[in-house]
């Protein structure tokens, strides 16, 4: 069976309204379920749309690949961790740049052998193995930052800045002599200069930047899928990359925003790393003039509490605690207390990451609420029980010009009547800097590990009251 032209043009369409509405869901955790299912079915019906088109000579290796990559997929996705979603995302990044630089490099080969090279393709050729490129190595080199395989530090030399220009410049005069003449040469060196300003772009952005950068190479994704869209002569690549493209470069944006940063600041200023130490929480937490509490104070706490606010961060999901959350959240809640999620838009390690988690742990919908939503609330709130968080609820952001990230909005825990931080030592958050929250008079750090901390304060509250 071979579809006509017609009537793939048709299912493209009906594809491309899939995809529209896909996102429309995405913007929600109440509607993201349904968001995805329509993003398959508009995936499904592209593909499939695409498979009976005239221009597909032959099954073979589409066959192959298809049955690799479904093994492949399916294996990654019933392994995974949703700890390890962020650099899960940034890998599938760097799967669809070195995707657009194989297409564009084999198209050049088969148009030269047919002699079907013209300047418009060629442009689109260069667009493609350039954007290809830079998504490529960018998204490895993220995906290294957040598996722990690179420092998150931020990676930075002088001359650093004066040195991506020229090479992005040599690169766009390479792109532009290959358009014009087809020359090998200048392709090669061209792909070759890509990869490399995706390494330099990257690797000076520290640990605090990553969720913008992940959104940041979604929207690169996109835009190297729409140009190989062109190269093809595919209208819904074109539609789908440009799809992409635009919501990555929104996201980035809104993140950006939630940083008080611009997005110029992030690429070329990123800041933040992890940093060392093995020192002894609780010894050190004494020297720094820092309270420390038992499990037991923070239930006592609780269990009297009118209100309860909950600030996961990323410690939260290395910790895996989220279904310990859970049945805190319900103990509580038979107790008479009210319990709400805090969550930071830049919490954790990329978009969003937060909200998964908790709807993993069927946390209830209109239990989690965003930074501006819930800010109001911290004065009248009890009890605030940080989860792993650090620079979305630190006050520098505020009162410290001097602080890599004054100006950033935070969670504004600290005008809360109690605090209690659950941190597995002292060491600052990706920023570097230290929290200014843990020296108010009102904030205890409970050490230890998260998961095992929230499971001691569960036993706790099942033991009766006080």
């Amino acid at each position: 069976m071979e579809l006509s032209v017609n009537a793939q043009a048709i299912a493209y369409l009906i594809s491309a309204i899939l995809f529209i509405l896909a996102l429309k869901g995405l913007t929600h955790p109440s509607t993201a379920r349904r968001g995805n299912y329509l993003g398959m079915a508009g995936m499904a019906l592209a593909i499939g749309a695409t498979l009976l088109g005239a221009e597909v000579q032959s099954y073979g290796f589409i066959i192959a690949g298809v049955v690799a990559g479904a093994v492949i997929g399916s294996v990654l996705a019933a392994r995974i961790q949703m700890t390890a979603m962020p650099q899960l995302v940034a890998a599938l990044h760097s799967f669809v740049g070195m995707a657009a630089v194989l297409v564009a490099i084999g198209t050049f080969i088969n148009k030269q052998a047919a002699d079907a090279l013209n300047p418009v393709l060629m442009g689109e050729l260069s667009a493609g193995v350039i954007i290809g490129a830079i998504t490529f190595t960018g998204s490895v080199i993220a995906f290294g930052k957040l598996q722990g395989i690179i420092s998150g530090k931020p990676v930075k030399f002088s001359g650093q800045h004066q040195l991506n220009a020229i090479i992005a410049l040599v690169t766009l005069g390479l792109g532009i002599h290959f358009a014009m003449t087809g020359s090998v040469w200048s392709l090669a060196l061209m792909t070759l200069l890509a990869f490399v300003i995706g390494v330099t772009l990257i690797i000076p952005i520290g640990g605090a930047d990553m969720p913008v950068i992940v959104s940041m190479l979604n929207s690169y994704s996109g835009w190297a899928a729409a140009a190989t869209g062109f190269t093809l002569g595919n209208n819904l690549l074109i539609i789908v990359g440009a799809l992409v493209g635009f919501s990555g470069a929104i996201l980035s944006f809104i993140m950006c925003r939630a940083m008080n940063r611009s997005i110029i600041n992030v690429v070329f200023g990123g800041f933040g790393g992890e940093t060392g130490g093995g020192e002894s929480a609780a010894a050190t937490a004494h020297e720094k003039g820092v309270k420390s509490a038992s499990v037991e104070d923070a239930v006592y706490w609780m269990e009297d509490a009118n209100r309860v606010i909950i600030i996961p961060g990323y410690g939260m999901a290395v910790a895996q605690a989220q279904h310990a959350l859970k049945e805190l959240m319900e103990l509580l809640e038979a107790k008479g207390v009210e319990v709400k999620f805090g969550v930071h838009p830049v919490a954790g390690r990329m978009p969003g990451h937060m909200n998964v988690l908790l709807a993993e742990a069927d946390i209830p919908y209109d239990h989690v609420q965003e930074m501006d939503e819930i800010n109001p609330d911290f004065p009248s709130t009890d009890v605030v029980l940080v989860v792993g968080a650090n620079d979305v609820v630190n006050p520098a952001a505020k009162s410290d010009s001097s602080s890599p990230i004054y100006g950033m909005p935070i969670l504004e825990a600290g005008k809360a009547r109690n605090v209690y931080f659950l941190k597995r030592s002292m060491r600052p958050g990706y920023s570097g800097v230290d929290n200014l929250l843990f020296y108010q008079d009102n904030c205890s750090l409970v050490f230890g590990d998260a998961k095992e901390t929230i499971e001691g304060m569960v036993t706790a509250l099942k033991g009766g009251g006080h």
